[in-house]
């Protein structure tokens, strides 16, 4: 590994980038330092861009020709991943951060992978909970205590993000407001249902995804919207069941859960929320009458994915995650996510 810190570049420094991002770079410097941070708007690049002593711009063009930066974080709105993440690859940069969803479609994952074969550029998905050590940990023990999954569970519960984007830092630019959805009007039902896949269960999907035989049979069975905000989504993959549910409420409690059940042992991971700097989840299997459990670690899985950034940068390209992988993860929530829309669509209409 290399002993100076990498230098970073972010691209889009939204409240993901102020509240999570940057509390999780500082506190890795020895590994890393914010070299440039990129906003369509001057005032919010310089402002972000200043609490870290780093260089603004307001073009990806600006950033990429920053020769100390080695790194480039794409955290911008989902349309323009892919073409950001091609632009920092063929800039010759040494790895690539992308948050999640990294395309829109299988078309522009495929071509990002053809790219980062062609310069020899790793690309990592922001999917924290896989890099989250519980999970690591805990999905190790289940391949060998725990058989084939029957039922899958994730139970998501919390308040709105404004919530914990407060609590870690001054967010310049907060979310607006957009009022309670008409959820009379079947159109808005799908969309957030759709949204709610892409934009929450999306997190936990690359793990339920490794704990299937395969995803080509995928049904979605039932799906439906909740107010004031919120999913279910019943689905089936080889015989097995997967139930996802996702509200933002303002319960006191957040809950985070991902649950696998076969005919011999129970796992239940349970993860922070996602703006809560506060270590890893914790992870408990029971089986053969034992409970082992795994966690908390110091860090959470924002840490892990850095540090997976690093060692690819570091390392090369035989670190990296395989980009199949990636594209079946990307592939499997959007097919998901549009089916799970198009069946709430009919039920509202029934």
């Amino acid at each position: 590994m290399t002993d100076a810190p990498l230098g970073v570049g972010i691209v889009g420094a939204g409240p993901v980038v102020q509240a999570i991002h940057l509390p999780t770079l500082a506190r890795l410097r020895d590994l890393f330092t914010v070299r440039n941070v990129m906003d369509v708007s001057a005032d919010v690049a310089g402002a972000v861009s200043g609490r870290v002593g780093a260089s603004a711009s307001t073009s990806l063009d600006e950033l990429l020709a920053d020769d100390r930066v080695e790194v480039v974080a794409v955290c911008s709105p989902s349309a323009f991943h892919a073409s950001q993440v091609i632009a920092a690859m063929r800039a010759g940069k040494r790895a690539v951060l992308c948050e999640k969803p990294f395309a829109t479609d299988r078309d522009q994952a495929e071509e990002i992978a053809e790219v980062s074969r062609q310069t020899g550029v790793p690309v990592v998905v922001g999917a924290m909970h896989a890099y989250d050590p519980a999970w690591l940990a805990a999905s190790t023990e289940w391949e060998s205590v725990g058989g084939e999954a029957h039922t899958i569970r994730s139970r998501v519960v919390l308040p709105p993000n404004a919530r914990f984007e407060t609590a870690a830092t001054e967010v310049l630019t907060p979310r607006p407001s957009s009022g309670l959805p008409d959820l009379d009007d079947p159109a808005v039902r799908a969309q957030m249902v759709f949204g709610g896949v892409l934009g929450l269960a999306i997190h936990d999907l690359p793990l339920i995804r490794r704990l299937l035989p395969a995803t080509d049979d995928v049904v979605v069975v039932s799906a439906s919207a909740l107010s004031p905000w919120g999913y279910e989504v019943g689905l089936t993959a080889h015989g097995r069941l997967v139930h996802a549910i996702g509200a933002l409420t303002e319960q006191w409690r957040p809950t985070w859960e991902l649950e696998v059940v076969s005919d011999s042992a129970r796992l239940l991971l349970e993860f922070p929320p996602s703006y809560v700097h506060a270590g890893s989840g914790v992870a408990t299997i029971t089986a053969n009458e034992k409970t082992v459990r795994f966690g908390p670690y110091p860090h959470n899985g924002y840490e892990g994915e850095w540090r997976a950034v690093h060692a690819v940068a570091s390392t090369g390209p035989s670190a990296a995650p395989p980009v199949a992988a990636l594209i079946d993860d990307l592939v499997f929530a959007l097919e998901v996510a549009s089916a799970a829309s198009a069946t709430a669509r009919q039920e509202a209409t029934r």
